[in-house]
């Protein structure tokens, strides 16, 4: 007589249309390429990886390197002004908008991309920095694009080297990846009116007001 397999140790059986165990999956090129086109979730698209003469953006295989615009935000210390993420003081940055941007040495620029991003519901995309700039000591920051945000992304970007650092805008400066959920999330970022909904621009840290 068979044996049957205890109930917690027995594999799960996928579900027609979903994913191998019904895990997340890393999106593909297909899928990126399909939903940029028909739902502007990359706006502008490039359809295929750019790198001739300049740092590669575009459409890779399980992924998109997005292009950073030609607005910065380059701290200074000039003004001698704290760093406070709850009471941010615009005078911490000098603002440039250039084709390329130098940031000193050891320390911070803000920037955005140039593509606008429309993330769906059941998606969450990761960033990741490029290698160019990560061999140049350059790092690139990114917090996570939440489900249903929408708006360009502001970058922060950080010069670790005791040199100061080029910059190239309209070229490629980060890797995007993109997971499916298991299933629909309950609250998306739109449903709870993230403050960093539709944002436009360089934007600095925003605090919401207490209740």
């Amino acid at each position: 007589m068979k044996k049957e397999m205890p109930k917690g140790l027995r594999p799960a059986v996928p579900r027609a249309g979903a994913n191998r165990y019904n895990r997340p999956m890393i999106k593909s090129d297909k899928w990126i390429r399909e939903m940029s086109q028909t739902k502007k979730m990359i706006d502008p698209f490039v359809e295929r990886q750019d790198g001739k003469g300049k740092i590669s953006f575009g459409l890779s295989s399980y992924g998109y390197d997005m292009r950073v615009a030609d607005e910065y935000k380059v701290f200074t210390n000039v003004h001698g002004t704290l760093v406070d993420p709850k009471n941010f003081d615009s005078k911490a940055f000098v603002d440039i908008k250039a084709p390329e941007c130098v940031v000193p040495p050891n320390s911070f620029a803000l920037a955005r991309s140039l593509e606008r991003f429309s993330i769906p519901r059941d998606v969450l995309a990761v960033c990741l920095g490029k290698s160019t700039y990560a061999r140049c000591g350059i790092i690139i920051n990114v917090t996570p694009l939440e489900p249903g945000w929408e708006g360009y992304l502001t970058i922060e970007i950080s010069n670790t080297t005791p040199l100061p650092a080029k910059i190239y805008s309209n070229e490629g400066i980060a890797q995007l990846l993109f997971f499916g959920g298991d299933q629909l999330c309950e609250t998306s970022y739109s449903d709870r009116k993230g403050k960093y909904m539709d944002q436009v621009g360089v934007v600095l840290p925003r605090i919401l007001a207490a209740k």
